[in-house]
């Protein structure tokens, strides 16, 4: 085996080249997979390979993170030495490990899962190559048995500095923070993408040997180590791997992890940090760490779903309604403290000091995710689209090299914590909320369409031109809209031959006088005007049926939709149990909530407030951070949350006082 010395600089040089000679067009790659349908699962998203964006929202987020983020973190692990540690696991560099955590090498799992989703919407062969060095650097870290934590091949006895002497020791001792489960949980999670978009096995046979040692290592029989992960992923990961291989070991283990958890006759318990406290077929409140909450929550659907145990479906539902009753911000994040990076207690909801980790809104649009493909309510699209436009894409700034880690809702341009302040950062000892952005943003054309048998569900509204099967039905299906700034939506509809199916448009909860789901949040004043639909020319008096507009009839070539969503600037106020925001309203204008930057209001921020009988004027301001709409009055200027702090440090706050006149 050659050496690999100067692997890792050319591999970097690779992706540069890729970035500047990369192909023009979105086409489509056909899948080896040869159905994404999760089995149990009633609905299924419509594959990113199906779906072509062309929104003037999305689509340049999408780019800058293919073209920009990616490369960035590239250089990134190259220089912190993430990929360098492979090479020393496999004996082709000499040295000690690099970099301060035991999940190090999950940054560069995320990047070959982000890079490989973005081949399954554009095929590209540059990138491909790419691609397979990273993986080829992954293998040789790999223990002949399986095993892949690179720290721990390389010298137990000296794990990452911080952790010392924490997790010393043997394989799977430390289970509660060694984050060896976790490091396979993002390596199959990557291994099954990069399948999906190249049916290749180099990296699926990386996963499977590990996955595999997993099955052998961990159980209740003679010999094997009982225990649970510390924090989870590796569940989803092993139902995933579960899905395309149809070995129901994979099923089995990531079961076992869960009924497991909160068992004292199986391993020392953790606590609430890890959901280890009680069994999770009895927890009904959100606690502990929240991105590994909302990671086995998503485990918990899926086997759900498949099993259909009532115990996982009662428990799911009993958490999710905790959630967003109790312990979610307006912007979707979730995770209030930042001891423990967790959730707070009921109604804690603090701005200045909210975590909002980047990590746990995308893990919680993962979750949602599957609950919509098992219970196809609207609800769960209203979270993930809440979240998505707001307290997620807030994690990275406009040039694509800058992130946030914490979330908060108010700066004072001081306040600083261990991973956050009042500015965003080029990069972290704990990397995983860049790179968990990077897996995460190119897969969001996949989030557009579901669908069952004979329905097709539009969830989120984008420009896009979609094509795939309904049933026995070959669709084609197109979107132009410039949502979210307004709320105009036309879809052309195209079956290949006229067919009798289902069209379920959602109407997001905004439009519909709802916040979120729950009593957590409600608009001041509800407004008056209501979403319309009409089809081919004509007006169809339908009320929206659990938050979906819903058409069944025979669609033929040139059927059109229209729909409108009234847009207008809407003050929301939250319930009385969050003492934090007493007297006090948030702007929103459509699914986009508004906060004050002190770079638009530097002579009166402090003393900026919304009084009863205020008037707001909503402009387009194509120059300003990448084009937005701002809210202005005769009192202050008001930028979607998402955009701030890409223009210096300062104030910030997105909770205004309210005065009575």
């Amino acid at each position: 085996m050659k050496k690999y010395t100067f692997h890792i600089v050319a591999v970097f040089l690779s992706f540069l080249i890729f970035v500047s000679c990369k192909e023009t067009k979105n086409g489509v790659v056909q899948s080896n997979k040869t159905s994404a349908l999760k089995a149990g699962y009633e609905i299924e998203p419509v594959n990113i390979q199906n779906v072509k964006l062309t929104d003037s929202f999305w689509l340049p987020i999408i780019k800058r993170v293919q073209e920009i983020t990616i490369a960035y973190a590239i250089q990134k692990c190259n220089e912190e030495g993430r990929f360098e540690n492979f090479l020393i696991a496999g004996k082709q560099k000499t040295g000690t490990v690099r970099g301060e955590m035991p999940f190090d090498d999950t940054d560069v799992y995320k990047i070959i899962e982000g890079a490989s989703n973005t081949l399954i919407s554009a095929p590209n062969p540059k990138l491909e190559k790419v691609l397979d060095s990273l993986i080829a650097i992954v293998k040789i870290g790999q223990e002949k048995d399986g095993y892949l934590t690179t720290w721990r091949t390389i010298n137990p006895a000296k794990p990452p500095a911080p952790w010392v002497p924490v997790i010393e020791g043997k394989r799977w001792e430390s289970l509660q923070i060694s984050h060896e489960c976790y490091n396979a949980g993002h390596l199959i999670e990557a291994a099954v993408v990069h399948y999906e978009a190249t049916g290749k096995r180099n990296f699926l046979d990386i996963a499977i040997k590990n996955a595999d040692l997993l099955v052998k290592t961990f159980g209740d029989k003679p010999g094997q180590v009982k225990g649970v992960p510390g924090h989870q992923i590796v569940e989803t990961g092993l139902i995933k791997l579960y899905q395309i291989t149809g070995k129901e070991d994979y099923l089995k283990l990531a079961k076992y992890y869960l009924d497991n958890r909160g068992n004292p006759n199986n391993h020392k318990l953790y606590g609430e940090y890890a959901q280890d406290h009680i069994p999770v077929i009895q927890q009904n409140e959100v606690v502990g760490h929240a991105v590994r909450a909302v990671y086995m929550y998503a485990g918990m659907t899926d086997i759900a779903a498949m099993t259909k145990d009532k115990g996982y479906t009662d428990a799911v539902n009993n958490l999710w309604s905790n959630m967003v009753n109790k312990k979610m911000y307006i912007t979707g994040g979730i995770g209030s403290r930042h001891e423990g990076e967790a959730f707070g207690d009921n109604y804690e909801l603090p701005n200045l000091t909210a975590y909002n980790e980047t990590c746990a809104a995308i893990g919680d649009v993962y979750w949602n995710h599957r609950l919509h493909n098992l219970y196809g309510k609207s609800e769960y699209f209203d979270v993930i689209e809440r979240t998505m436009y707001n307290g997620l894409i807030s994690g990275i700034s406009l040039d694509g090299k800058e992130f946030f880690y914490p979330n908060a809702l108010e700066s004072d341009g001081v306040f600083k914590s261990n991973r956050g302040s009042c500015t965003r950062q080029a990069w972290f000892d704990c990397s995983c909320c860049p790179t968990n952005l990077i897996r995460f943003v190119p897969s969001i054309p996949g989030l557009i369409y579901s669908k069952s048998k004979d329905a097709l569900y539009v969830n989120l509204y984008a420009s896009n031109n979609a094509s795939f099967t309904l049933g026995k039905t070959d669709l084609q299906i197109s979107q132009q809209t410039g949502y979210p700034w307004n709320g105009k939506v036309n879809i052309s509809v195209n079956p290949k031959k006229e067919s009798q199916f289902t069209i379920k448009l959602r109407v997001p909860g905004w439009a519909r006088n709802e916040v979120l789901p729950g009593d957590l949040y409600s608009y001041k004043k509800a407004s008056t005007q209501k979403a319309t639909i009409n089809l081919n020319g004509e007006t169809l008096a339908l009320q929206p049926q659990d938050g979906y507009f819903t058409i069944t009839r025979n669609w033929k070539k040139g059927d059109k939709i229209n729909l409108n969503f009234p847009m207008e600037v809407q003050e929301v106020e939250t319930n009385a149990k969050v003492a934090t925001n007493k007297n006090k309203v948030a702007l929103e204008y459509g699914p986009i909530v508004y906060a004050v930057e002190e770079a638009d209001n530097k002579n009166n921020f402090d003393k900026i407030n919304v009084a009863s009988g205020d008037t707001f004027k909503v402009k387009k301001e194509p120059n300003l951070l990448q084009g937005v709409n701002v809210i202005e009055n005769s009192k202050f200027k008001a930028i979607p949350y998402y955009s701030w702090s890409n223009r210096g440090v300062g104030k910030m706050k997105v909770w205004l006082d309210y005065k009575t006149n």
